[in-house]
């Protein structure tokens, strides 16, 4: 479209858009008067936001007439509302941006807004060649060569002020779903699964917060430690520690007697330590929450994380069941942060420095024995696999639709220097393997509060059958 094309109330790229345009570009001549780039900026950023598309402005400069107006030339790119470059006034510089024209596409095909009516006009069609420009097949240049920044933890904002903001923001709406869900059941009582690390000391946060909006005593929150075959000394005394702290009630209940009974039962030699062995663990301490909330008239909140959903690194009815998961959409890379920020400003000097000692915990579900020197010996990701790469596996799948080559790509260059391909490779497998199998646990998950904008509800954004297949998926990463 051309210069105040923008402006008008029904903008021709509206139309473009619609008919399938994913770049939209404006040549303009827009003089300058006070106040005038903000305006220019918020246009064209809810523009671009609007139609899921790339917007490029390209302003008229120096050598136009300055009879009655000046032009300052500035020139912008957005790309679905944010900003990708932009000049300053009165310049001849140039803004040069690359888009990502496959987020785009996945953004519109995931919008539930974006349709187009029967009887709306065609786009105009102008034909123009990039002959000797363009090669037959698109390619995926070096990113050395890429004026875009691929973020390490697309979940955690890069900027401190942000971040903050954005752990306030999110401990707000856990803390909402569960007061709303307390508050319609008349429930007065809750029951948490508290083992020292940091999922459960997160939703135990919350809990603590939703009950004091509600106004009730924190007393009606029972943390519940429940030492198994790993337990070590470091987490059972955080969780003791951080109970007392926070002013709820705690109990402890061993799981040994009633899990080596169980293995009598179901002819289980203890001294197998496979999946038997740990989910046993995982479904006695469920069954004790669930009884004692029972035995409270309470309910049950949850600590799984979206991470470990994505992975279904949860034990099936046993972890990965409760009443209310509060962490449904929180992912692991961001778990630490919201525990951080809560030891941070929240928290007396006693909390703050169990939290701290927690967040430098190995994450680990703690089901097979420790080690001599009584220190964890089971550690999460050296099973599943680093989160910070599963967390960005994640993103760029649900949020950016990519498949495994261009995840791959992105992956090498945002963790340069920390993982090479064959490990980046390694773990993407992984992650689609587990993925696509695990669905069957998510169709069964609790409710929980949708916090960002990946979320794997099978009652809200992610609609995937259960036997889904990874084929097509596992068939490229072949090729790599």
């Amino acid at each position: 479209e051309v210069c105040e094309d923008l402006w008008v109330p029904a903008p021709p790229s509206t139309e473009m858009a619609l008919a399938g345009a994913t770049v939209i570009l404006n040549p303009s001549a827009s003089d300058e008067i006070i106040g005038k780039s903000d305006y220019r900026r918020s246009l064209i950023s809810n523009q671009s936001a609007r139609l899921y598309c790339a917007y490029a402005y390209a302003d008229a400069s120096e050598g136009e007439s300055t009879t009655d107006m000046v032009f300052a030339g500035e020139n912008l790119v957005y790309e679905n509302g944010s900003k990708l470059a932009a000049t300053k006034l009165l310049t001849c510089d140039m803004a040069i941006a690359d888009v990502d024209l496959d987020r785009l596409v996945a953004e519109r095909r995931r919008s539930t807004t974006w349709t187009r009516a029967d009887d709306a006009p065609e786009a105009t069609t102008v034909e123009f060649s990039f002959e000797g420009v363009l090669t037959d097949e698109p390619v995926l240049r070096d990113a050395l060569g890429i004026d875009r920044v691929f973020p390490r933890a697309p979940f955690v904002p890069a900027d401190h002020g942000d971040l903050a903001e954005r752990c306030e923001t999110i401990l707000d709406l856990q803390t909402a779903g569960l007061k709303t869900r307390l508050a319609h059941t008349g429930t007065k009582a809750a029951v948490i699964g508290l083992s020292g690390g940091l999922d459960s000391t997160l939703a135990l946060l919350v809990t603590v917060r939703a009950f004091d909006a509600l106004g009730l005593p924190r007393t009606g929150i029972t943390a519940v430690s429940m030492p198994g075959f790993g337990t070590t000394h470091r987490t059972k005394s955080n969780a003791e520690s951080l109970a007392r702290d926070l002013g709820v009630s705690f109990r402890e209940v061993s799981i040994h007697a009633a899990v080596e009974q169980h293995f009598k039962d179901i002819e289980h030699d203890p001294t197998v330590q496979d999946v038997t062995y740990e989910n046993s663990q995982a479904r006695e301490r469920t069954q004790i929450l669930m009884d004692v909330a029972n035995m409270e008239g309470g309910l049950v909140v949850g600590t799984g994380d979206l991470s470990e959903l994505a992975l279904g690194w949860a034990t099936y009815n046993g972890d990965q069941m409760s009443m209310y998961g509060v962490n449904a959409s929180v992912p692991k890379t961001l778990v630490h942060h919201l525990v951080k920020w809560v030891a941070d400003t929240e928290s007396d000097a006693g909390a703050r420095a169990t939290l701290l000692d927690i967040i430098d915990t190995p994450v680990s579900p703690e089901l097979l024995p420790a080690d001599k020197d009584g220190r964890i010996s089971q550690k999460t990701e050296d099973l599943v696999g680093p989160y910070e790469l599963h967390d960005f596996f994640l993103y760029n799948f649900i949020r950016g639709g990519y498949r495994p080559a261009k995840i791959l790509f992105l992956a090498e260059q945002a963790f340069r220097g920390s993982y090479d391909h064959a490990t980046i490779r390694k773990w993407l497998e992984v992650f689609f393997r587990r993925f696509f199998s695990q669905q069957f646990k998510r169709s069964a998950m609790p409710d929980g509060p949708k916090v960002g904008s990946v979320a794997l509800s099978p009652r809200g954004d992610w609609r995937m059958p259960s036997d889904a297949s990874a084929a097509v998926w596992l068939k490229e990463l072949e090729t790599l």
